[in-house]
C-alpha cells in the first residue's frame, strides 16, 4: 500500500474520530457510511462482521473496529494509522478542553443548548445505523423475533446486554440448526 494510500485511510479515519460525538456507538452510522457507503472498503455484510467482533472484544468500539478495518484494509501499518487517525481528534478535543475551558463554559446555556441538539441528532444517527444494520442482518421471522425480543429485554426490563446477546445467539444457533437438521 502506497503512502498516499495510507495518509487517505488516515483522513477517512480522522474525520470519523473528529465528527462522532457521543461514543462508540454514535459512530457506526459514520463508519458504515463512510466504509460502505463513501470509500466501498467494504460490504454491508462486512460491516455487521467488523461490528460484531468489535463489540465482543475489551476496549472501545471505535478504536476496536478501527484497528480492524485498518488491519484489514492495510495490515499492521494500516491498523497503526487506522486507529490514530480515529483517536487523535478526541485526543486534540480532551486537551483543548482541559486547558481553555473553565466552569463558566459548562454551565453556559447556549453550550447546553448546543448539545442538546447534538443529542437529538444521536439519537437519529443511531436509529438510523439500527435500521441499516437491521434490513442485513434480520432476515426472516425468527430474526426478526431475536430482535424484537432483544430490544424489550434491554430497554424495558433492564436486562444486562451481553447476557442478551448470549442468549439471542443460542436461540439462533438451536432454531438454524435444528432447520439444517430437518432439512437433511
Amino acid at each position: 500500500m502506497s503512502d498516499s494510500k495510507y495518509f487517505h485511510m488516515f483522513k477517512v479515519f480522522f474525520k470519523i474520530g473528529l465528527f462522532t460525538i457521543g461514543g462508540g456507538l454514535a459512530m457506526i452510522p459514520v463508519i458504515r457510511d463512510e466504509f460502505v457507503e463513501k470509500q466501498h472498503w467494504i460490504s454491508d455484510e462486512d460491516i455487521t462482521d467488523v461490528l460484531a467482533i468489535s463489540q465482543s472484544m475489551p476496549g472501545v468500539i471505535a478504536i476496536n473496529a478501527s484497528t480492524f478495518l485498518g488491519y484489514r484494509l492495510g495490515g499492521i501499518t494500516g491498523a497503526l494509522v487506522s486507529t490514530l487517525g480515529v483517536v487523535l481528534p478526541s485526543f486534540i478535543i480532551i486537551l483543548l478542553i482541559a486547558l481553555l475551558f473553565t466552569d463558566e463554559v459548562g454551565s453556559n446555556h447556549y453550550v447546553n443548548s448546543f448539545f442538546s441538539g447534538v443529542n437529538a441528532a444521536l439519537a437519529a444517527l443511531l436509529l438510523a445505523a439500527a435500521i441499516a444494520l437491521g434490513k442485513k442482518s434480520v432476515k426472516d421471522y425468527v430474526g426478526c423475533a431475536i430482535a424484537v425480543f432483544s430490544a424489550l429485554a434491554i430497554a424495558v426490563f433492564d436486562l444486562d446486554i451481553a447476557l442478551v446477546v448470549i442468549l439471542s445467539g443460542l436461540t439462533g444457533f438451536l432454531y438454524y440448526r435444528s432447520k439444517e437438521v430437518d432439512s437433511l
